[in-house]
């Protein structure tokens, strides 16, 4: 395989092709606008993750976006910082979609931003059906609690992030979540593990190898400010990157603690801009076809009561 073949999938079959220029051509007039103020945005430019020094810009009310890129290694991404304490500011976790008779169903991000009202969202739990189609039966590995009742169950294995009735947040195992603790909880979104504890990257990451394209959550010292993380990857201007790096990112953004949530084809961080339209700042990739965003499963995100216009 040459190496730019990793990066581009482009079929000799017609109707693949057809998708792959619908889906460039989209790319080239839509992803550069910047959710800010809808001009064409460039990312920032740094050497390395432990350069990083993100300058924010208003989002929305007490949120701020950052949109930065590294040359070594080469990586582009895209950041909010949350302060959660603002009263017009909450915090929404789905498990999907619920059905009727009782199951949860598959949903891309930005139909969890539409169906809900947000204007931010990003993908969290890992799950056990991949595809580019809605609707169907999905089942969550890990831990889902929205507005205190229980959607998914835990996954021992894994890490959650924590919203509790209290106000704080937490990473904490999802084999600490009890019957007896979610009546103190409010919000939990399973994912991966623990990447980031009291500033440094936990020692399970070191020597982790494998790059790929990252969806992470990080909490501030104080616990005021929440972080919302996507990393592009397996294309041609972003490489992904390791655990470990995941880590330092959220760290020169300003983390303390992180978590590193569902990956590849699955991350995916959606707004809604300023003009209504809700899609996707970086570049998900399902099946090989850039800006084709896959269906998946808890997701997190966040709702203002004062939100901009939404889209219907």
């Amino acid at each position: 395989m040459k190496n730019n073949e990793k990066y581009f999938f482009i079929s000799k079959t017609p109707a693949i092709f057809l998708v792959n220029i619908i889906f460039l051509i989209f790319f080239i007039s839509c992803a550069s606008l910047s959710p800010v103020n809808s001009s064409r945005e460039h990312p920032e430019p740094f050497t390395d993750i432990e350069s990083v020094e993100p300058q924010w810009q208003e989002f929305a009310a007490n949120i701020g976006y950052y949109h930065g890129k590294t040359s070594s290694p080469l990586l582009e991404f895209w950041a909010l910082r949350i302060d959660l304490d603002s009263p017009d500011t909450n915090v929404v976790v789905k498990g999907g979609t619920p059905a009727k008779d009782g199951s949860t169903r598959n949903t891309k991000v930005t139909s969890f931003v539409r169906r809900n009202g947000l204007i931010a969202g990003l993908n969290a739990v890992p799950f056990d059906v991949i595809s580019m189609f809605e609707g169907r039966p999905v089942k969550n590995e890990g831990v889902v609690i929205s507005d205190g009742e229980l959607i998914s169950p835990v996954q021992p294995n894994y890490d959650a992030l924590v919203f509790y009735s209290d106000g704080s947040v937490q990473i904490v195992s999802q084999a600490e979540i009890d019957a007896a603790s979610i009546e103190n909880i409010e919000n939990a979104i399973g994912g991966f593990n623990s990447i980031l504890k009291n500033g440094q990257p936990e020692n399970r990451t070191l020597n982790l190898q494998p790059r790929h394209p990252r969806s992470a959550a990080g909490i501030s010292a104080n616990g005021k400010y929440l972080y919302f993380l996507v990393i592009d990857g397996r294309r041609k201007g972003s490489m992904g990157t390791t655990e470990k790096e995941t880590a330092l990112l959220l760290r020169a953004l300003g983390s303390w603690d992180g978590i590193n949530f569902d990956g590849g084809g699955s991350s995916a961080l959606v707004l809604r801009y300023r003009n209504g339209r809700i899609r996707a700042v970086n570049t998900p990739i399902h099946g090989g076809i850039h800006r084709l965003e896959r269906a998946v499963a808890g997701c997190i995100g966040i709702r203002q009561d004062a939100s901009p216009s939404m889209e219907k």
